[in-house]
């Protein structure tokens, strides 16, 4: 009986990842091309050694990765259209409208966002899913570093999107990532199925809870066995030098990234579940997780105090 009832605990969880962007659908939101030329000498450098960079390299590239139903394999990167409502695009079509694309290149993830279930066998599994999503967008990051290495990073992720975006920045952290970490302005997370309290920096009120990977990373058999290809990973090795340029942002009770660490049985994770679905579709409007303000307004403030400070050196 309680392993029924851990499984019907999972099935919860389907629906949450399967709907939790979706319920995003219906609320509120708002709302690079480079040429040939002159190659000036710069000063600076990585590791001390004379650096250049061509005239038409941005000096900032934002990456950003949508969440789960927020994007397609075959989006447009730079003028996506998958989904109008995607969360992050109220951040990034703010910054688009400020920034030339000369100074700044605006770049989202174009990867399937999909998320496998029994109801939905048509789609991607959640592992492959995200797989597909670090590969594109570590090969953006790294082909763009090989042409302009002196251009910074900012990464940015949502839900699904935030698990992509917070695993680069562990592999960048280790030095085995796209780009090195002296490149990579900041990052940020919201809503991270991987939140890990103790790495990164919590934009957000204190929370009890963690991100639904790691709570869920002891039944990680039965998950995968209701959700195909869905492995509960359980928290990251660390962001290293990145620690303090990786920040967390979490809306209090969403079901993706403030679960609880241990709860004794499994009716109890069902009704918690059930009970916190609806924050994670709040990012644009809530102002219980950073006082004052929204996630989504922080993070285009976050971007561009980064934008700004890299545009002045």
């Amino acid at each position: 009986m309680r392993k029924v009832l851990t499984v019907l605990a999972v099935i919860v969880l389907v629906v949450a990842i399967g709907l939790g962007a979706g319920m995003w659908l219906t609320g509120q939101n708002t709302g690079n091309s480079g040429g040939n030329g002159p190659v000036p000498s710069t000063g600076g450098g990585e590791g001390g050694v004379l650096a250049q960079q061509p005239e038409w390299c941005p000096a900032v590239e934002v990456i950003s990765v949508p969440g789960t139903a927020e994007s397609r394999a075959d989006d447009n990167p730079t003028a996506p259209t998958a989904n109008p409502n995607s969360l992050l695009l109220g951040v990034t079509n703010p910054l688009s409208a400020s920034y030339s694309p000369k100074d700044v290149k605006v770049w989202t993830t174009p990867y399937p966002a999909q998320i496998k279930t029994h109801q939905m066998p048509d789609q991607l599994t959640y592992d492959d899913s995200q797989a597909v999503g670090r590969d594109v967008t570590a090969k953006e990051m790294s082909d763009l570093h090989a042409q302009c290495p002196l251009t910074n990073f900012v990464m940015m992720g949502f839900s699904q999107g935030a698990a992509i975006a917070g695993d680069l920045a562990e592999q960048i952290g280790a030095g085995n990532g796209p780009v090195p970490a002296e490149r990579v302005s900041g990052v940020a997370l919201l809503g991270d199925p991987r939140r890990n309290p103790s790495q990164g920096v919590n934009e957000n009120v204190q929370l009890s809870g963690v991100g639904i990977e790691l709570s869920l990373q002891p039944v990680s058999p039965i998950v995968s066995a209701v959700v195909p290809g869905a492995t509960m990973r359980g928290p990251r090795g660390g962001f290293g030098p990145l620690n303090d340029r990786v920040h967390n942002v979490c809306v209090p009770g969403d079901s993706f990234c403030d679960v609880p660490p241990a709860v004794p049985d499994a009716i109890a994770r069902a009704n918690e579940m059930l009970a916190m679905a609806g924050a994670h579709a709040t990012y644009a409007v809530n102002d219980a997780a950073i006082p004052g303000t929204t996630p989504i307004a922080w993070t285009e403030g976050w971007a561009r105090a980064l934008i700004d400070q890299a545009m002045a050196r």
